[in-house]
């Protein structure tokens, strides 16, 4: 053993040990208290930052009020149809001799366009002809034999009496002769009648018999040709909504395309609105008729025509998107936007000084898009807001095409 050890400096060494010992023990203690806290710190700093910081960072979604066109129009579709159409029918009833006329045929007033059976009609015409002869022999005679009892009365030689009687009998032949000539005229119409005759200038657009068919007229007329007066002037028959009847005018530009000409628009007039309702399932429409020349002959009968009517229009006016009429600040509601009034005045928000300004205006024409400002502060490339985001960087708007 050393000579110069001293006990007490092992006891000093395991007391510095113990104290480096608890020193430690007690860092780690701290180290993951300061931890933790850094943590909550952390998660609070986020949150705030999340609701209260993110929220306060509010960007406003802005388009320019400017000039312009607005267009208040109604939609309808149609049908393509001649402005006079005559219905051809037979008024005799036969077979079908002879057809003169086909499809687009170019026909002229009194032409020929088919020909019924006439052989029954002619043997009736040549019947009354006939019993119309006979009995005119018999009214000539009994002319005769009048003058000669009239003659002879005067001379005492026979009775007045058979002079009158022979009167009767001459007033009794001249009644039958005028009703055979009746029967004679009318036999006559009826043989004229088994012409079939255009009565205008037109072309046929629809043919409904062939030869040799058999046409019976005795109950209801048959329809044999449809002639379109004039193809160069055409008309459009619309169904359009009573929600639009009450806005649409005689005189109203329309346009209108079809689907054999989908990249051409053709445009008309509005000549006629049609008070009588037509009720589909409920749902009532009328029909507005729209004069259209067709000088180059490109549109026919029958065709389904997607029709657009002027109703109103404005040019170079001060306006602004729909979308900016409906817009309210985050945090209020339409009843404090807008006030409490029963009816309350039209307004929009304008960015000023990087805050919303509410700018009482009213309102004019509105079609889909825009909306006509007829008065107010409000002046031409004023920021009106449409919408607001809340982030770091505003969201771009979806607006509609500007209209010239």
């Amino acid at each position: 053993m050393d000579a110069n050890f001293n006990p007490s400096q092992i006891d000093r060494r395991e007391e510095v040990l113990g104290l480096v010992t608890a020193v430690r023990t007690q860092l780690k203690k701290y180290r993951l208290s300061a931890a933790l806290a850094l943590l909550l710190v952390g998660a609070g700093l986020a949150a705030w930052f999340w609701f209260v910081g993110g929220k306060s960072a509010v960007h406003y979604v802005t388009v320019p009020a400017e000039r312009g066109s607005i267009t208040r129009t109604a939609t309808a579709t149609g049908t393509v149809n001649p402005v006079l159409t005559i219905i051809i029918g037979a008024y005799d009833s036969g077979i079908i001799q002879n057809i003169y006329c086909d499809y687009n045929t170019q026909v002229r007033a009194g032409q020929v366009c088919a020909k019924i059976d006439p052989r029954p009609y002619q043997a009736t015409f040549d019947q009354y002809t006939g019993q119309l002869a006979r009995d005119q022999a018999v009214l000539d005679e009994a002319r005769m034999d009048l003058d000669r009892y009239q003659k002879l009365a005067e001379q005492n030689s026979i009775a007045r009496q058979q002079a009158e009687d022979q009167a009767l009998i001459v007033r009794q032949d001249e009644g039958t002769v005028k009703l055979d000539q009746g029967y004679v005229e009318a036999a006559r119409l009826n043989l004229d009648y088994t012409d079939i005759v255009s009565p205008v200038d037109g072309i046929v657009v629809s043919r409904s018999v062939t030869g040799g068919q058999t046409v019976a007229s005795s109950f209801q007329t048959p329809t044999l040709f449809l002639i379109a007066t004039d193809l160069k002037r055409l008309e459009v028959d619309t169904n359009t909504s009573e929600a639009d009847m009450g806005g649409i005018k005689l005189g109203d530009k329309a346009t209108f395309t079809v689907d054999a000409f989908p990249q051409r628009v053709f445009r008309g007039i509005v000549t006629q609105r049609r008070q009588s309702p037509q009720t589909v399932q409920n749902v009532v429409t009328y029909d507005i008729v729209i004069g259209v020349d067709n000088n180059d002959l490109a549109l026919v009968p029958g065709m389904t025509a997607s029709t657009t009517i002027i109703i109103d229009q404005r040019q170079d006016a001060l306006r602004v998107t729909n979308q900016a009429l409906r817009y309210v600040p985050d945090g209020l509601s339409g009843v404090e936007a807008r006030g409490t009034a029963p009816v309350p005045r039209p307004q929009v928000f304008v960015l000023r000084d990087g805050r919303p300004l509410a700018v009482a205006v009213a309102t004019g024409l509105a079609d889909d898009n825009f909306t006509e400002i007829v008065s107010g502060e409000l002046q031409a490339g004023d920021k009106v807001i449409i919408a607001e985001s809340s982030g770091t960087a505003p969201s771009q708007p979806s607006l509609p095409p500007s209209q010239p």
